[in-house]
């Protein structure tokens, strides 16, 4: 009898298989048909596909995204280096060593917010922009070169100074006087404030953008209303605020208010630590001068006793003569 080289091999297998499973014949190729039916690699519609991926275009496809922010595909962005380039280049100066590390941190971070498509200056925006460049430089060695990192900073992104600090003005200016709760009914979209506008603008685009300094901003609205700065009671504030009221995602804000209130820990502590540092130089310079003063008045005494012995000597000589 001669068999054929499939059956040989599928009669080879046979006891194998039966070893580790025990379904039966007709199971086993219903299970076959049904795996290759739900695989990719098996579907009939695999032409389809890979003529969409090779049709595919940038900002063209049938999405809403899509269709918001697909004119956009293929603008140039300035790259981070460029942004740093020009803040270099406007400031014209060295940055202290001390702060160097978070001015290049500062101008990364602000650049990479604002060339984001869905990206959208607001009031709260520039209130927390002008809060962290407020806490910073603050306690900056050279106040004048203070001003034009400020400025070099907000200018090197495509931001205007005038324009973030009238906006943080204006919405520091409204929030005067007001409580917790005013905030949290404006930030539900209550009322004609500009932050009823800016919240129920957030409401109405599915894709608003959250930005770090806004939450920053949100951080000094609490301490304007006279929330207690401190870490937990802040993030049981923006979870209130972010979450409930303009109901967006809101454990980013919540991190990024820890973050902000560990690095003003930091700059708390560099702040004695300069202090501290300008106390021991004006002590230096002190002594200095004291060390100065005592040696010019000993000079002077010297001089004094030399006169008067020059004085007696001549004396003397006119008397023996």
């Amino acid at each position: 009898m001669k068999f054929s080289r499939p059956s040989i091999i599928f009669a080879a297998l046979a006891p194998s298989v039966s070893a580790f499973t025990t379904q039966s014949a007709n199971n086993r190729v219903t299970s076959l048909s049904m795996s290759e039916s739900s695989t990719p690699f098996f579907s009939t519609s695999i032409a389809d596909a890979l003529d969409r991926e090779v049709s595919y275009q940038p900002g063209k496809a049938d999405t809403d995204f899509a269709r918001k922010y697909g004119h956009l595909a293929g603008a140039e962005i300035r790259t981070v280096g460029e942004a740093f380039t020009q803040f270099t280049d406007m400031l014209g100066t060295p940055v202290n060593a001390l702060y160097k590390g978070i001015c290049t941190d500062l101008v990364g971070s602000l650049h990479l917010i604002v060339v984001n498509a869905r990206f959208n200056k607001d009031p709260v925006f520039s209130l927390g922009l002008v809060a962290v460049l407020d806490l910073v430089l603050k306690n900056y060695p050279e106040q004048d070169i203070a001003k034009k990192i400020k400025t070099a900073m907000i200018t090197s992104v495509g931001l205007d100074e005038a324009e973030i600090d009238a906006e943080a003005a204006t919405l520091e200016a409204w929030a005067q006087g007001k409580t917790k709760e005013d905030i949290s009914s404006a930030l539900k979209g209550e009322g004609d404030s500009p932050l009823a506008a800016i919240a129920s603008a957030a409401k109405a685009d599915e894709y608003w953008m959250y930005s770090r300094f806004f939450g920053i901003g949100m951080v000094r609205l609490m301490d304007i209303v006279g929330v207690e700065q401190d870490m937990s009671v802040a993030y049981d504030c923006m979870e209130e605020w972010v979450g409930k009221c303009m109901e967006k995602p809101f454990y980013t804000a919540c991190s990024d208010s820890d973050l902000y209130f560990k690095q003003k820990g930091k700059l708390d502590m560099m702040e004695t630590m300069m202090k501290e540092i300008e106390i021991r130089e004006k002590k230096r310079m002190a002594d200095r001068l004291e060390a100065k003063a005592e040696a010019a008045l000993k000079a002077a005494e010297k001089d004094a006793q030399m006169k008067e012995q020059i004085a007696a000597e001549a004396a003397k000589e006119k008397q023996e003569a």
